[in-house]
């Protein structure tokens, strides 16, 4: 339920870098079924971490007929733009998530629905029909784009499909034709729902994983700042996780903390698609990757289990909101604060 890349931001020394250089996380939605009416979601395990997110369904069919319908994964949207970075974990190929399931304990191989837009408008066939990639990231696209003859790329450019990307990198200034279309990816495949019986579905993928490198929300020394309101509603800031990000910042250079943020962001709320509209039983686990990083987010009775894990259970569970979870990462070389490392 979330796009995520894999960034590994960790500050060098101490430093008095702001969060103003920023890779964006993308959210992932969960799977969605194109009939939902009479199957219910009796159980979901859910664990997420920077380096992969697994989920385990338990899908059960109340009515007394099989049923065939067709499941999909909506990968996150998108969208090129040489001004805006995303989390990629892996640019150069479709699959940049790495998206794996099975079902029943048997690998499935789902076929991919991909559409391209540019101001609402599907521009999937000509983009085709110029032998032009649909996915806007990478050396293959970028190719593509610079062999279009120049009436068709000045053409593309008006109707808002390419940008000019102007750089200096080093040889002099570039001007590159660069992709400004939006492309959405499904992932899907057709699975028989057994009258009475249940469905066991299990997908993993790498996330998407949002950076900054230093936090927003603090300033010498003190928790304030443009972000701070928002950060702490929506990652649901408590007193132990400020205390630990307050004691990081103690004799830091200007009083800001040597801390890089980790980002990821989970659409939990499509869990309520379901016939009964609420999962029967809810597991989240959450691991922050080292016991030395902190970590906040938002959930009821969550408990610690481990050095970097936290769990959370539910029965009945309604997802109102979805998940948003921050990972403040240490410089390798500096001890961790001490104190309890989440919300």
């Amino acid at each position: 339920m979330f796009r995520f890349l894999v960034s590994a931001l960790v500050l060098c020394g101490a430093s008095q870098a702001r969060a103003n250089d920023s890779i964006a996380e993308l959210g992932t939605n969960g799977l969605i079924l194109s009939r939902s009416d009479i199957i219910s979601m009796e159980s979901e395990d859910l664990f997420i971490s920077a380096d992969r997110v697994e989920v385990d369904y338990v899908f059960r069919n109340s009515s007394d007929e099989d049923v065939e319908t067709i499941v999909a994964f909506p990968m996150p949207d998108l969208a090129g733009n040489p001004f805006s970075v995303p989390a990629i974990p892996d640019e150069s190929r479709d699959n940049f998530l790495d998206f794996t399931v099975t079902v029943d304990g048997k690998a499935v191989v789902p076929a991919l629905e991909q559409r391209a837009f540019s101001v609402g408008l599907d521009v999937t066939d000509e983009l085709k029909a110029r032998n032009v990639p649909l996915y806007p990231f990478g050396d293959a696209v970028l190719a593509a784009l610079a062999a279009l003859p120049q009436d068709v790329a000045d053409q593309w450019r008006e109707r808002g499909m390419l940008v000019i990307d102007e750089y200096d990198d080093g040889t002099g200034w570039k001007r590159v034709h660069t992709p400004y279309w939006q492309l959405k990816s499904t992932y899907w495949w057709r699975s028989v729902f057994p009258a009475g019986g249940a469905v066991h579905v299990t997908h993993r993928y790498k996330p998407s994983v949002g950076g900054s490198v230093g936090v927003g929300f603090v300033e010498e020394g003190r928790l304030k700042g443009d972000s701070y309101e928002q950060y702490r509603l929506k990652y649901c800031f408590d007193r132990n996780f400020e205390a630990a990000v307050l004691k990081s910042a103690k004799g830091a250079p200007g009083g800001y903390p040597a801390l890089s943020e980790n980002r990821i962001s989970y659409i939990l709320t499509t869990g309520g698609n379901w016939a009964t509209g609420t999962i029967g039983k809810f597991k989240l686990t959450v691991d922050k990757g080292s016991p030395r990083n902190l970590v906040s987010f938002c959930g009821r009775n969550v408990v610690k289990t481990g050095p970097t894990t936290f769990e959370m259970t539910a029965s009945d569970f309604y997802p109102e909101k979805d998940l948003e979870i921050l990972i403040l990462v240490p410089p390798s070389e500096e001890p961790q604060a001490p104190g309890a490392q989440r919300q």
